[in-house]
């Protein structure tokens, strides 16, 4: 047999040469992809696993968790190390470039310290969807095709067995609103322009993952509504339970004026009668509004974990 026989299959899979790393140029065949279907699956089975549970629940968290929460751990305390310069323009600080230049630089052995050393080889593939995660650092602009990267990210991490189903709610509770935070520091520390937004008409200028999983999480609560999260009280006393209030909050400490004019799209959702309509509308409107838009997933990255093929199964 020649060597390629003997070399196990999981190595095989991952030696993916840089340059082979290609992004979407025609929406259909991102539409048909294996990529597509995967990334969708993987968001909506964390839609199911969220549904109903606060984010002070009880849950598993394993190994791997905490090195994921320990690598952005790292990424917050870069940011401490790495302060804004003074500068003319209010927007974009140039110093979230010498911050990403140290993401780059690190970001394969950071991925090393969370996957096991028999996995290392797919290393290089993953920490191309860490780095693309946190914003553009020529425009040091951020938005919802950085958060779908990091999404990839951990999606790929379940490809390659180093996530698991029962990791499932640690996922997001502990591991994507812990990259939640260290967003949002960036945005405020860095003054992140967002990217692509659709200003008042689009959902939120950064974030949209956390209003589909933070929707799920209030489907059937006994006594919040949609229309109660345009109400500060509620948003208040509720935000440490519930992603969705979290983002909330976070929207009205970085902006002025009523609510209704500045987040005009959140505003009509809370007219919708019950969380479970809130849920599908949100999930169909991310497929519309961020998945099938050229500018967001232009930069959408394929692989041998995220391929571009047509779906198989």
């Amino acid at each position: 047999g020649t060597s390629e026989e003997v070399a196990p299959p999981v190595q095989q899979c991952f030696m993916i040469p840089k340059k082979e790393i290609n992004v979407v140029s025609d929406m259909a065949k991102w539409k048909r992809s294996q990529a597509y279907a995967d990334y969708m699956g993987f968001i909506l089975t964390l839609n199911e696993g969220v549904r109903g549970k606060k984010l002070t629940c009880e849950y598993k968290v394993s190994e791997p968790i905490e090195k994921l929460v320990a690598l952005l751990n790292t990424l917050d305390r870069w940011i401490d190390e790495t302060p804004p310069v003074d500068q003319p323009s209010r927007f974009g600080n140039k110093a979230f470039r010498t911050w990403y230049a140290k993401l780059d630089q690190e970001a394969e052995k950071l991925v090393a310290t969370v996957i096991p050393k028999h996995l290392a080889d797919a290393a290089p593939e993953v920490a191309v969807y860490l780095k693309e995660s946190v914003g553009n650092s020529t425009r040091i602009d951020y938005g919802t095709g950085h958060e779908a990267a990091f999404a990839a990210f951990l999606c790929c991490l379940c490809k390659i067995g180093v996530l698991r189903v029962d990791d499932q709610m640690a996922i997001v509770f502990k591991v994507f609103n812990r990259y939640l935070e260290v967003m949002r520091k960036l945005q405020k520390t860095y003054r992140m322009e967002p990217a692509g937004s659709q200003g008042v008409w689009g959902l939120d200028d950064f974030q949209f993952l956390p209003f589909i999983w933070g929707s799920s999480q209030l489907i059937d609560h006994p006594s919040l509504e949609p229309r109660h999260f345009v109400d500060e009280k509620v948003v208040n006393e509720n935000h440490k339970d519930f992603m969705f209030l979290e983002c909330i909050l976070f929207i009205t400490e970085m902006k002025t004026g009523p609510f209704a004019e500045h987040s005009n799209q959140l505003w009509n959702i809370s007219a919708v009668p019950s969380w479970s309509k809130v849920n599908q509308g949100l999930i169909r409107m991310y497929k519309a509004e961020c998945l099938e838009k050229f500018p967001v997933i232009q930069h959408f990255k394929f692989g041998s974990l995220l391929p571009i093929q047509p779906v198989t199964s």
